[in-house]
């Protein structure tokens, strides 16, 4: 039988007793509408399951949150480009006791996963979303109750002995007899001519093989927006890349007579990629279009600093952290802070400022045994690095031929605002200081 409250009763404030773990919790709620069903008022986990798929005329409406004991969760604010995420994973269930500042769930946005945390210890009362589903910036998606005291179990007794009915309905049903039906067909066949019985079908479509050989996975949020900026950036860049190489002999020489005086005075292994980075912010500074971006399509912004975009892959997807202001630090200073990055970026502990902006890419396909390649440009940059592995190779030295380690270099390039001949350029400069690392250390 339906139940409806007297409209007295709808515009007064209404003291609602629910069952959370064997104790009634008073809460307070105003305008509530009609309840066609008293069985609504049920258990915080019942509620939390199938609160989004009642009909309007079986939800509670509120135009304010008044359980003092209860607090909303919300997905947290953002970068101002990032709007919603997906809610990739719940982490707690309903009736679960949590800690401060526990992770409750994991939002997948564009970029980085962003953590929903618990404001303070509490019970989970319910979840208004479901794992899979787009959740936009500041949207409810979880009911907290404030708690000084854990809970043993997740639970209920009544829940348990459901539970136990269900599974023993289910074995019934699977000790069942065969149907009248079933009964009756085979007395036919018992009774007259046995019909001849057809063999089961032993051939398999071409299909059912393709498809017993492939499975589908759903792009991650990442892989999605990667997939949409880098075809972005080939509709819109004039794209041209060209190349050089680099003998590494004197660059190796130094890191190795190096090496050891870094990891006792600085606490980092020095690398490459400190002297790559070095070398580009020098090159930038005497061809500054390379570092340049295109504005309203009629504008060229020249940069005065190097913000230099470091391309890691993380198993979601390809991230590019930003380490800025690379022009006023040393060869060791970069070296230092690109651990630093490259380090949360794999860690997964990257934020948002952390992959803003952005003048100049670097993408280093050397380790993982790329040899060569035509890196793609990242949008809005105008260019971008492509530094590969380290090979022995015969090579003509004043007259003779020897053997070098020797590295190909690669400078992808939108033709829109940067000659040819300024691209060539800022490669030889590139050539040049990683050829003679002290005239980085001089410069």
């Amino acid at each position: 039988m339906a139940l409806r409250l007297p409209l007295a009763a709808i515009s007064r404030t209404a003291r609602v007793l629910s069952i959370r773990h064997h104790r009634l919790t008073p809460c307070l709620s105003r305008g509530f509408s009609a309840l066609s069903n008293p069985r609504d008022l049920i258990s915080g986990s019942r509620l939390g399951s199938n609160f989004g798929s009642l009909p309007p005329s079986r939800q509670f409406s509120s135009s304010r949150q008044t359980c003092s004991a209860n607090t909303i969760l919300r997905v947290p604010t953002m970068a101002e480009s990032i709007t919603e995420g997906t809610l990739v994973q719940m982490k707690k269930n309903v009736g679960d006791f949590v800690e401060q500042d526990e992770e409750l769930a994991t939002i997948e946005t564009d970029k980085i996963d962003v953590s929903v945390n618990a404001p303070h210890a509490g019970i989970i009362q319910q979840w208004l979303a479901s794992e899979g589903d787009t959740v936009a910036v500041e949207q409810v998606i979880a009911e907290l109750q404030s708690t000084d005291e854990k809970v043993p179990g997740d639970t209920s007794e009544i829940e348990k002995s459901q539970e136990k009915k269900e599974t023993h309905a289910e074995e019934q049903t699977s000790q069942q007899p065969e149907s009248s039906q079933e009964k009756r067909g085979s007395s036919k066949e018992s009774g007259g001519e046995r019909q001849p019985v057809q063999a089961p079908q032993t051939t398999v479509s071409q299909e059912s093989k393709a498809a017993s050989k492939e499975h589908r996975v759903k792009m991650t949020r990442i892989r999605q927006k990667t997939a949409h900026h880098l075809k972005q950036s080939q509709n819109t860049a004039a794209f041209l890349t060209t190349f050089n190489e680099v003998d590494m002999s004197k660059l190796m020489q130094f890191r190795k007579d190096n090496r050891e005086q870094v990891l006792q005075q600085h606490g980092i292994k020095l690398g490459y990629m400190g002297a790559m980075a070095r070398a580009s912010a020098l090159a930038l500074k005497e061809i500054p279009s390379v570092n340049a971006a295109i504005e309203n399509g009629d504008t060229i912004v020249y940069r005065d600093y190097v913000d230099l975009s470091v391309a890691a892959a993380i198993p979601k997807g390809l991230v590019t952290p930003v380490l800025r202001n690379i022009e006023s630090m040393s060869m060791i200073e970069i070296e230092k802070n690109l651990s630093d990055l490259v380090a949360k970026a794999r860690d997964g502990k990257l934020t948002m400022d952390d992959l803003m902006g952005g003048s100049f890419t670097i993408s280093n396909s050397g380790i993982w045994g790329s040899l060569f390649g035509t890196p793609i440009i990242n949008m809005p940059q105008t260019a971008v690095l492509g530094v590969y592995g380290i090979q022995d190779r015969p090579v003509a030295v004043d007259g003779e031929v020897q053997i070098r380690p020797m590295m190909y270099i690669a400078l992808t390039y939108d033709h829109r605002i940067i000659d040819g001949r300024e691209a060539v350029k800022f490669l030889t400069l590139v050539k040049g200081y990683l050829e003679e690392p002290s005239s980085m250390l001089l410069n």
